[in-house]
């Protein structure tokens, strides 16, 4: 007797906001501030000027709601265009984010409130290794992508945090540098 091989379709499930996308990388950290605080650091059109540790600047193309457009110009050189796919008032949006014209990562931006204080919370489904059979990503996701990624975001996170209570403007690489993202070695630019 035979047996019939096939695939298992993989049903999304309702929070899976990248049914396809493995293992999306996430960071949440808890604000010492109020949650319409810290929506208002998220939802200002440029914040990343103000809030994001490694970016120079943060031009806008549309601004607010779904179907909002901007570029983020990192320190490194590297400029990504941001596409917002989902806005939701107070609590977050989903967006893609990517070279022009390139590939994009999908990333997920919610607020979740509390008292006195609330978590913002990040996960990116990076679009890096996905054409790669798992078999042989999973050895470069945990070893650097996951890592590189967790780093980024958490000193992201932190920027907004500083920014929120603050209320100025997060300095250059203030957490640390990253390979990525920060200015390069051999750059003159000031941190």
């Amino acid at each position: 007797m035979f047996m019939r091989r096939h695939k298992e379709r993989v049903m999304p499930q309702p929070e899976d906001p990248k049914p396809g996308f493995k293992w999306p990388v996430a960071v949440a950290q808890p604000i010492a501030a109020p949650a319409q605080e810290v929506w208002a650091a998220v939802s200002m059109p440029g914040n990343l000027e103000a809030c994001h540790p490694f970016c120079e600047q943060n031009p806008v193309e549309v601004w607010p709601g779904a179907g909002s457009r901007d570029e983020v110009h990192y320190l490194s050189g590297w400029v990504f265009e941001r596409r917002f796919l989902r806005w939701i008032d107070g609590v977050g949006y989903d967006l893609e984010i990517g070279r022009r014209g390139g590939r994009s990562s999908f990333v997920s931006w919610r607020i979740l409130p509390g008292h006195q204080e609330c978590t913002l919370s990040i996960a990116v489904y990076p679009h890096v290794l996905q054409s790669i059979p798992v078999a042989i990503r999973w050895l470069p996701h945990i070893l650097r992508i996951r890592p590189m990624l967790r780093s980024y975001l958490s000193s992201v996170v932190r920027g907004f945090e500083w920014y929120a209570i603050r209320g100025e403007p997060v300095p250059r690489n203030q957490f640390g540098s990253h390979p990525w993202f920060s200015a390069p070695k051999h750059s003159s630019r000031a941190t």
